[in-house]
């Protein structure tokens, strides 16, 4: 039986590995929509190649350059917010969310009330809104399949387990480009060193929160959400090689390891898959050539992203939306060579200490409007504290 298959941010490092694995099993997918930025060679050559009905760039002005690049080939364009939203209107049985940033959370919510399967790469939503995604898939019989390495771990280590004998989840970080750096060279970090991973190829945003953890803090407020724990339960270490992606610990004392390559096609694969498990293009471990798997604190004071985000959980309510907010506009300050590499983790901190005085912002009830609303003026404040 054919699915019919939805990919947002198809252009990003997700959306094609997405691709690369519906492409070697083309018959069995039909492409309702693939969404995309400013790539738009790339997003029309790939609608065109797997036959989609639409494809849309979330950018307005790039309208033109995409319905040029498709005139002919039978692929309807389309761009803006609401091209997005109707993309995520169209009946699908799978839906990729990979878009960058809070901007993932209304189409992804849209696709849940579809029904869909959402393959969840966006872990904003989560970070945002968690509640109100779980709540929509419950509500329309839709599910929420995690796609990070790391959720994706500790889902498949969960599969046939009682939550309640889960006594910890502790989810593995590499420790990004600095992991080795003196603590009193990051002052001085530029963010082209900040964008070279040792281990992964990602784009330059989320290869720096990488090496901020604050891409590992996101991760943290996720794993809450999507398993329900407590704080408490939620831990962290380095591991450098990044082949255990999260190992969960039961009540008891066993601990179970998710070990693999570092290929987002495994995390994808199985959500592509879900509930099955089938063959995938990725390398085998050999593990008398890895010989060694190292492990070393999370040091808080090293990365007070971990910190933050631990705070953030503490407070739940609309922190999380702020947090994020405030993270984007830092990261945005410090590419933009505004701010240092540390100044990041010291705006996020007062933004969310200035605005959790604001109960009714943050405690408000958690609906698109408010995430909205909590992200707007967090990413406001930022920008006003950058400026000083």
């Amino acid at each position: 039986m054919t699915r019919r298959i939805t990919i947002f941010g198809a252009t990003g490092s997700i959306g094609q590995n997405t691709i690369d694995l519906i492409a070697r099993d083309r018959d069995a997918y039909q492409v309702v929509a693939l969404t995309g930025g400013r790539n738009i060679a790339q997003l029309a050559e790939d609608a065109v190649r797997l036959g989609a009905e639409v494809a849309v760039t979330a950018h307005d002005d790039c309208f033109a350059a995409l319905k040029d690049a498709l005139a002919g080939t039978g692929v309807e364009a389309a761009a803006g917010q609401g091209a997005l939203i109707e993309a995520a209107e169209r009946p699908a049985d799978w839906v990729m969310s990979a878009i960058v940033g809070a901007a993932g959370l209304a189409p992804g919510l849209k696709a849940l009330e579809q029904g869909a399967a959402l393959a969840l790469a966006n872990k904003e939503s989560m970070v945002c809104a968690g509640s109100l995604v779980m709540a929509t898939a419950k509500a329309h019989g839709g599910a929420v399949l995690p796609v990070d390495s790391e959720h994706s771990a500790v889902f498949q280590a969960l599969t046939g387990e009682k939550i309640e004998s889960v006594e910890r989840v502790i989810i593995t970080a590499s420790g990004g480009a600095f992991r080795y750096w003196p603590l009193s060279a990051l002052e001085h970090a530029t963010p082209e060193e900040a964008a070279t991973h040792p281990n992964w190829d990602m784009g330059q945003r989320i290869t720096i929160d990488s090496a901020s953890m604050f891409n590992k803090a996101l991760e943290l407020i996720e794993t809450r959400e999507f398993f329900g724990l407590r704080p408490d339960q939620i831990e962290t270490v380095v591991h450098p090689e990044s082949l255990i992606h999260a190992l969960v610990g039961f009540n008891d004392g066993g601990l179970m390891a998710h070990v693999g390559p570092p290929d987002m096609r495994h995390a994808i694969g199985y959500a592509l898959h879900y509930p099955e498990r089938r063959a995938l293009p990725v390398d085998r471990l050999d593990l008398a050539q890895v010989a060694t798997l190292s492990f070393r604190p999370a040091c808080e004071t090293r990365w007070p992203a971990l910190r933050l985000a631990r705070e953030v959980m503490q407070a739940g309510g609309l922190s999380g939306a702020v947090f994020n907010a405030a993270k984007e506009r830092a990261l945005d300050a410090f590419i933009d060579k505004r701010i240092g590499f540390l100044d990041m983790a010291r705006i996020v901190e007062r933004v969310l200490s200035r605005l959790s005085a604001d109960a009714g912002l943050i405690h408000a009830d958690i609906t698109l409007d408010n995430v909205a609303e909590a992200d707007h003026v967090a990413r406001q404040t930022a920008d006003e504290i950058i400026a000083l």
